[in-house]
């Protein structure tokens, strides 16, 4: 941590031993120069990627021993439905809402400790010492409140559920994870600010490592409420896992000791922005209660054909938001600095590249589908009827996967100014009453089909009426440069679809199938994206070029 021209502490200088040190010029934390940026961001977006997939596997593991264990019936339906609380909890403390209230707020008040006079407060630690313990306060709060109305709760989400009362259980276990996702949102926010990313890039790994051992050590003895404990423990690994990094960060350097009064006061959030971050994250997470709502009066195991087939499909949009979420402070402080150009031109880079990596996961995820149920869950109480019905269920959500990417990336955009904007809580509203809408409607006719097809369908009109107003209420992208890369992107994963499709149903074994169909959709996918001129594409190829060339 570089506060200004002053010299910072010896072991605050980089974000570990895995991400080297970019040199800090005066006034700027590591990796915020423009010369410097893009090889640091190129490097905290690998690490945090390759970490996002380590958790991302272990999550996979999670639900495997899920399906090995407990099937895809009853027992796991009244488990999804407490897993509600959790998938809201990430959405609203570390993915999203807190994300975005916090990341520019810790913005600001680093950009303000390089114009802090010496021996005044630091106003980063004026920041934490003004703000933690308030939201800690309310963390608890809601666990709490959560834990005595789970009753309630449960008939809410999934009224008609045959096994109301271990729902129930569960709920008041996974109810603890509001107060560790939130430590663990602030941790990150803060990290994140100061350009360090090993931490918070590694939490999904200990959440999920917490899970899958408490399972296979209480599976036993106390059933499928063990996924529930395993909650419990993961979020305290969650935040175990980034406080030494933290405490680095805010270690006392030049300025005085914190005090929460004037300091702190100046930098609290204002309550119109932590109402419409939380409120559209809230409401982006409505789509959950409504697909558990609808599912829950069909046969059991409707719930977990649903969640089995949105933990995969999504994989390649939780991969294709790595690079976003490590620009994000990069656009709040362009946007502080009032250089727009610079956070216009990073915002179109993102998104397009962003298309690129989900397009390609979504073309694989479609051609492959049951290949991929098969290899992963195909064992055990999962049989071969739940195979197919997952993978038909994983294709349809596939369609909205791209909606999904769009949203989470240009959403950033709406607040990364660190001024509250209602536009993306009207337009998710709008998506959010389409896909209940649709829902209803379409379960009667396809069945589970239908809830995953509204899915789709509420989320890419979310994504379009987003990405056509950010000229009005965000950063002003070029809208024409941005859907032409958007078409030609799309273009390329539709041929490629195809390409695997017919590859995978003519190879033998699920898992040559697999291979086949994803080296032949990767290699139609790349060389139409050169041949297109996408944009995002040929500096990768020059870079990968440039990189191979030097390695000989």
């Amino acid at each position: 941590m570089r506060p200004g021209p002053r010299q910072a502490p010896p072991d605050t200088a980089a974000d570990e031993t895995l991400l080297p040190a970019v040199p800090a010029q005066p006034g700027r934390e590591s990796g915020e120069g423009h010369g410097a940026s893009g090889s640091f961001l190129a490097r905290a977006a690998l690490l945090t990627a390759l970490l996002s997939a380590a958790g991302s596997v272990l999550g996979l593991g999670r639900d495997q021993a899920l399906a090995h264990l407990f099937g895809a019936g009853s027992a796991t339906d009244a488990f999804l439905v407490a897993w509600t609380v959790p998938e809201v909890a990430a959405t609203l403390l570390i993915e999203d809402g807190l994300a975005f209230m916090l990341v520019p707020a810790f913005s600001a008040a680093i950009a303000a400790r390089g114009r802090t006079a010496p021996g005044a407060p630091d106003p980063v630690r004026a920041f934490v010492a003004g703000s933690l313990p308030r939201l800690a306060t309310a963390f608890v709060a809601a666990s709490l409140l959560l834990i005595a109305g789970a009753p309630q709760l449960v008939e809410l989400l999934a009224p008609g559920l045959p096994d109301p009362r271990l729902a129930v259980d569960c709920t008041r276990l996974t109810a603890t994870c509001v107060l560790t996702f939130g430590l663990t949102g602030y941790c990150s926010a803060a990290l994140r600010a100061h350009s360090s990313y090993l931490a918070p890039a590694a939490i999904y790994v200990a959440y999920n490592t917490g899970i899958i051992a408490t399972l296979f050590v209480l599976a036993d003895r106390w059933g499928v409420r063990a996924a529930a404990a395993g909650v419990a423990v993961g979020g305290c690994l969650m935040v175990l896992v980034q406080l030494p990094a933290l405490r680095r960060r805010l270690a006392p350097a030049a300025q005085g000791a914190p005090r929460p009064g004037k300091a702190a006061a100046a930098r609290r959030m204002d309550l119109a922005m932590v109402a419409a971050v939380l409120l559209f994250a809230l409401c982006r997470q409505a789509q959950v209660f409504i697909e558990r709502f609808l599912a829950a009066p069909l046969p059991a195991g409707a719930i977990s054909h649903l969640n089995y087939a949105q933990k995969i499909a999504q994989l390649p949009m939780v991969l294709s938001l790595m690079l976003c979420t490590v620009t994000f402070p990069v656009v709040a402080k362009a946007l502080a600095r009032g250089d727009t150009e610079r956070a216009r031109d990073r915002v179109e880079r993102d998104v397009t590249l962003a298309a690129c990596i989900v397009l390609l996961g979504t073309a694989v995820v479609f051609a492959c589908a049951p290949q991929i149920v098969e290899i992963l869950f195909q064992r055990g109480a999962f049989t071969a009827r739940d195979t197919a019905a997952t993978a038909s269920i994983m294709r349809v959500y596939s369609l909205g996967l791209l909606g999904h990417c769009l949203v989470g990336a240009l959403v950033r955009s709406y607040f990364s100014a660190g001024r509250p904007s209602w536009y993306p809580l009207a337009a998710m509203a709008a998506g959010m009453t389409l896909t209940a809408a649709a829902g209803t409607w379409a379960v009667g006719v396809w069945g589970v089909g239908g809830i995953a097809a509204a899915n789709a369908l509420g989320i890419t009109v979310t994504a379009a009426l987003l990405l056509g107003a950010m000229g009005r209420h965000a950063v002003p992208v070029r809208l024409p440069v941005v859907l032409r890369e958007l078409g030609k992107t799309l273009l390329a994963a539709c041929a490629a679809t195809g390409a695997g499709l017919v590859v995978a149903d003519r190879a033998a074994g699920p898992v040559a199938s697999l291979a086949a169909g994803s080296l032949v959709i990767g290699a139609v996918f790349c060389l139409l994206l050169w041949a297109l001129h996408v944009r995002a594409f040929l500096p990768a190829v020059r870079t990968a070029t440039r990189k191979l060339r030097n390695a000989r």
